[in-house]
This record gives C-alpha cells, structure tokens and sequence, in this order.
C-alpha cells in the first residue's frame, strides 16, 4: 500500500525532475491537457504530425495517448507515437474515449492495444468495461449506469491488455494482474466539466517517468488529483460559482499540490487483493 509520504514524494519528484510529456490528445481539452500537465510540474509538447512523432517521442520521457476525437489521421498518431513509446521503453498512458460507443472507436483502441501494449490504461468504468469485452453503455464519450463489478472487471482488463488499468468515477479502481486498489476522494464537480477525464490520464503520464512503477504511478497520480478537485472545492484557491469558476480553480489547486501534503491515506485507500 502507498504512503502519503511517497505520494507526496512524487508529486515532489514532478516538479523537481519536469519531465517532458509528448501528448497525442484531442481538439476539445488539448489546452485544459497541456495546462495540468504543466502545472504538476512537467513539461507538455502536443506534437500530431506523424512526421515527426518519432522523434519527439524519443525526446520525451512519457507519452499521453487520447482518442477522443479520433479520426484516420489521429488514428495513425496514436498508433506511431505508441509503438515508437514501447520500442523505445518510455511509459505511456492510453486513454480510450468512448470506446464502445461505436464500432470505428472499438476498432482504433483495439488497434493501440494491440500494436503497442500501454504502460497504463485510464478509463471511465464503462470503457474499461468494454475494453475488457464485457457488456457497457457508453453514450457519446460518457459512462452511463452502474457498474458493480468495476473492481473484477479492470483486473480482468489489466491481465487481458498487461498493463495497469485505471477505472475513474465516484469510487476510482486501480488494478495491475495480481493487485486492485480502490480510491475514495475527489469531488462530483469533476464529472460536470468536460475534460476531466484527460486530464486525469495526463496526470498520469506526468507521474509515470518519475515512479518506482506503473502500479505507484496509477495511485499516487490519481489520488493528488482527487485531492486538487476536494482543494478547489473548498475555496482555499477562490470562489466557485459553477464548473467553469470549478475548471479554473482546479488548475489552481493542481498547481498548489507542490506545497501540500496529501495527509493520511487510511479512509481512502482500500487495497481490495
């Protein structure tokens, strides 16, 4: 089980190590991804030409993979900065938006998977649901209904995809092979704000080069950021009228973490097996 000192250590780490973070993202949240990206300390690059992917992704020290608006040229940027981050043993973190809503997006994350094995999956619970080839509903980009057997299921998807698997929503799951660990925390204003959700698998790229493993990465980086939503929430970085006053104030709150500890992990933290 991670400590709140070594969660505290990584956000450090960030911040003190900056690691470039090369980001194949979508047209709708690529600012808000570069933004946290930058703010936990890292260092962002947004580069989707295939001519040079290679290249940039030989440079970085994580690569953040997101399909939220896929299309044939964004396919093949995804897939060449994916194989060129597994050739190249740089961790990456792949966020299969809306997988399962059609059989075009099914088929791309199918094909990212397969071409080159993520360092860490990050996916609301219907996407991990349906990346492991079980029943979801996933409307658009959003997960809809309940998803009771979350915690099997992403363990069940992280042996399938061999990689760490992430399932965010009001309770987060992370799962590796042989560990599954759930997280309390966060705030439901994370889930009126479009974006979120890259955010979050930003965050992720952003821990994962200064992480002992992609299990301590997954954790540490999902709770400091369920932590920056409960922060922004409180007002300690402004007032909040709504989710765009919220969206600010999170990047503040993300920005604040270097100066504030996490605390005790004990009623957050489960370790499920």
């Amino acid at each position: 089980m991670i400590t709140g000192e070594e969660v505290d250590a990584l956000v450090a780490a960030v911040d003190d190590e900056s690691p470039l973070v090369e980001s194949v993202t979508n047209t709708v949240t690529i600012a808000d991804v570069a933004a946290v990206i930058r703010q936990w300390g890292a260092l962002p690059v947004m580069a989707a030409d295939t001519r040079e992917i290679d290249a940039m992704v030989a440079a970085a020290d994580g690569v953040h993979l997101n399909m939220g608006t896929v299309d044939v040229d964004g396919e093949a940027a995804l897939v060449t900065a994916a194989t060129a981050a597994q050739s190249q043993g740089i961790p990456s973190v792949f966020d299969p938006v809306g997988v399962g809503a059609t059989p075009t997006r099914t088929a791309v994350a199918t094909r990212i998977v397969e071409a080159a094995a993520p360092t860490i999956i990050k996916g609301n619970h219907a996407e991990v649901t349906a990346l492991a080839g079980a029943d979801a509903e996933v409307r658009g980009v959003e997960s809809v209904g309940r998803y009771a057997d979350i915690t099997d299921t992403a363990q069940r998807c992280a042996e399938l995809m061999d990689a760490v698997v992430v399932a965010s929503g009001a309770t987060d799951v992370v799962a590796s092979a042989d560990t599954v660990v759930t997280i309390e925390g966060g705030d439901p204003m994370l889930g009126r704000v479009v974006g979120t959700g890259c955010m979050l698998g930003a965050t992720l790229a952003a821990f994962a080069p200064v992480a002992p493993s992609p299990m301590e990465a997954a954790v540490a980086g999902t709770i400091s950021f369920g932590q920056a939503a409960e922060r922004a929430m409180s007002g300690r970085f402004g007032p909040i009228a709504g989710p765009a006053s919220f969206k600010i104030r999170f990047i503040d709150a993300v920005a604040g973490m270097r100066e504030l500890s996490v605390g005790s992990l004990a009623e957050r933290v489960t370790e499920v097996r």
